[in-house]
């Protein structure tokens, strides 16, 4: 009798709408899984057209165009012999599904519609498809002819089931399902289910990959049995980095894990697993037994066929393993440097240019495109021929073989340290020996002349001179004239990113890096239009807090010692005179408030849903031991007055990587208006009522 059955799960990165490159990656992982002895493939969710569509759903050619790929599968002599599980948008009586395909030889075995759909911060999959909300119920799917002359089916079961092989009985999930209250796999588990599969299309935040392990082996720990996770990897055209993190559970314990951040397009996990551990252990938990009896039973669906061999009683089987997680700065070493290796090869750009300052935010940006380098080179020297062919490109030479992430780093990735006369020399230095120990092409050069032709227009038009305040001018003035400074950063930012390589030599254009990081944004501590305002940004939703951490992890990991005096130095924007040849202007006291304030208040606004009165409440219990609760609601309408009258700036805020949960993205992740009444009348006098109350 077979016990031992064989499954395979993946991690692919795919690229929305990228049809030809997604069917090459679903066929190189059936590959994999089937050289390794794997008899079940399960991918990503809707691996076929990327997940990322967006509303590229609506159309009719995303679902012409996926089952055009279904099809290639279908026929194929590479997907016999193995239970095929792919994910793709179906149109079921005029109804938009996000759907698990799952075939063998030839003939679809069912069609399973997702239950529940993710809706929430970066998901907005309800403006796309709709749920099946007929538990335990199964159709009739007509079949388009292009499958029908593959499979010779004319309708195939569409609905909540489950397979029956001859030697276990498998259920499906699909991503948001396991993070559901009433997750599926609860009754499917008390129905005699003992394979769970999810496909995922989960993204990488900070310190989240704990969550979704941790889910996924409770699934099994309570109910007994195996589950398969596949999960999409990589940029696949927007904000998020999908992470990977494929992996098998059994009863409770990890048994396969996959990397959580990777420049391979194609990774598998196979285990060979014992049926019968399942079923000892759920022999003994009599609570689960109870229930089971009193289950409505699911749908069955039939497969002659087995996911284990009948003499397999020698066959080795995998035993759990202990789960690696990697630090916060580890992630912010690896998920941006992933992200931007995606975003500079599909680009087809030639590299990076970064506005460098002398200070943490630009720093870590260069850190994490080192980081990147770091990345490629090694992925080279284990043989990975994809970025060896994709660096070649980026480069234009066909016999480069990166090896010294520092050579790498001098011929993709440029760096600008542009000074005026408020720069200080501390600045310049640091911003140079950084760039020499990170091998950047670096250039120094002066904005005073533009900003004094800027100025002198304005001069000649009006007859006013604009000053300073430190000269008796007014904060209007001060204002304007380091927005001057700024914004004609940007422009020179974008002129030596189309033409630097112009200038060397060399074919191609840069993509301009911004490095605002998530505190800056919240509360629109920067210019509007100014080095904020990049092609991407890959710190921008990563606290100042966590960069601090990163630097340090940068300086010990990569022998940066350049890093250390830019840690000690104060944040400055350097745009106001400089004070005896210092610097005097500093972030903190510009902004009224410290980073470590604002994190607090980034955390409370959006992953607490707290407003101003709600958000007074609970720091004057979070901050009793240092302020009194009328400092505390100075504090609150301090920010809440900031955050609005500069939340038109986040309109405008240059595409992010997502690592955050209180990010202020207003693309998608943070809805709010831009427009506010600032002075939050109602809501600071209800403030004011509760401070003179206490």
């Amino acid at each position: 009798m077979g016990r031992a059955g064989t499954v395979a799960t993946c991690a692919l990165n795919q690229w929305a709408l990228d049809f030809e490159g997604n069917l090459e990656r679903i066929f190189r992982s059936i590959d994999i899984a089937k050289s390794r002895g794997a008899r079940y493939r399960l991918g990503p969710e809707l691996e076929i057209c990327g997940y990322g569509c967006s509303d590229h759903y609506y159309e009719s050619d995303t679902l012409l165009h996926s089952f055009q790929v279904l099809a290639k599968l279908l026929e194929s002599p590479a997907t016999q012999d193995t239970i095929c599980d792919v994910g793709m948008p179906v149109l079921h009586r005029n109804v938009r599904y996000n759907c698990r395909v799952i075939f063998l030889n030839k003939k679809i075995l069912l069609i399973r519609p997702k239950i529940s759909l993710a809706n929430a911060g970066n998901y907005r999959e309800l403006r796309w498809f709709t749920p099946w909300n007929k538990a335990r119920h199964v159709e009739e799917y007509f079949l388009p002819r292009i499958i029908q002359e593959v499979t010779g089916q004319e309708t195939v079961p569409f609905g909540d089931a489950v397979l029956a092989t001859k030697d276990t009985c498998l259920g499906a999930e699909i991503c948001e399902e396991l993070w559901a209250p009433n997750s599926p796999h609860i009754e499917m588990g008390l129905d005699g289910v003992e394979i769970f599969t999810n496909s995922s299309g989960s993204h990488h935040v900070l310190r989240k990959a704990h969550t979704r392990v941790d889910l996924v082996n409770s699934a099994t720990a309570k109910n007994g049995g195996i589950y398969i996770l596949a999960n999409q990897k990589g940029c696949d055209g927007d904000r998020l980095y999908y992470d990977g993190c494929a992996m098998i559970s059994m009863n409770g314990e990890t048994v396969a894990q996959g990397s959580q951040f990777s420049l391979d397009d194609v990774e598998v996990l196979v285990a060979t697993l014992d049926l019968e551990d399942v079923r000892s252990y759920r022999a003994e938990i009599s609570s689960r037994n109870l229930a089971a009896s009193k289950v409505n039973p699911y749908p069955r669906v039939k497969v002659n066929f087995t996911l284990s061999c009948s003499d397999d009683v020698a066959v080795p089987t995998c035993m759990p393993i202990q789960w690696r997680h990697h630090s916060p700065e580890e992630e912010i070493s690896l998920g941006p440097a992933c992200w931007l290796w995606d975003y500079l090869r599909r680009s087809k750009q030639a590299g990076f240019l970064l506005p460098l300052s002398g200070g943490i935010d630009s720093s870590a940006t260069a850190c994490i495109v080192y980081s990147m380098c770091h990345q490629v080179c090694l992925a080279v020297k284990n043989g990975n021929g994809d970025v060896l062919a994709d660096v070649r490109k980026i480069v234009n030479d066909e016999t480069y073989v990166p090896e010294d992430p520092r050579e790498l780093c001098k011929r993709i990735f440029t760096t600008c340290y542009m000074a005026s006369e408020n720069s200080s020399q501390d600045t310049c230095n640091r911003a140079k020996l950084l760039a020499e120990q990170i091998g950047s092409y670096h250039i120094n050069l002066n904005i005073d002349a533009a900003v004094k032709a800027i100025v002198g227009i304005f001069s000649m038009v009006t007859g006013r001179t604009p000053r300073f305040s430190v000269y008796g001018g007014s904060n209007r003035e001060n204002l304007a004239l380091q927005n001057v400074q700024a914004r004609i950063r940007m422009v020179l930012a974008y002129l030596f990113a189309q033409l630097t390589l112009w200038t060397r030599g060399m074919p191609g254009g840069l993509l301009v890096l911004g490095s605002a990081n998530v505190d800056e944004s919240l509360r629109g501590y920067l210019t509007k239009y100014d080095c904020s305002s990049a092609d991407i940004n890959p710190i921008g939703g990563i606290s100042k807090t966590d960069l601090k951490n990163f630097i340090q992890y940068c300086i010990e990991n990569f022998q940066l010692t350049a890093l250390r005096s830019i840690m000690s130095a104060p944040p400055t924007a350097e745009l106001e005179p400089l004070v005896d040849g210092h610097v005097a202007q500093t972030d903190e006291a510009d902004m009224g408030m410290t980073y470590a304030e604002l994190s607090i208040y980034g955390k409370l606004r959006k992953i607490a849903k707290a407003g101003p009165y709600s958000m007074f409440c609970k720091l004057i219990s979070m901050w009793k031991e240092i302020c009194t609760p009328r400092e505390v609601a100075s504090k609150v309408k301090h920010f809440f007055r900031m955050y609005s009258v500069n939340r038109h700036k986040m309109t405008t805020l240059t595409p992010s990587y997502h690592a955050e949960n209180y990010s202020p993205d207003d693309n998608r992740f943070d809805l709010r208006p831009f427009l506010y009444n600032t002075t939050w009348s109602w809501q600071f006098r209800c403030i004011d009522q509760q401070v003179n109350a206490l």
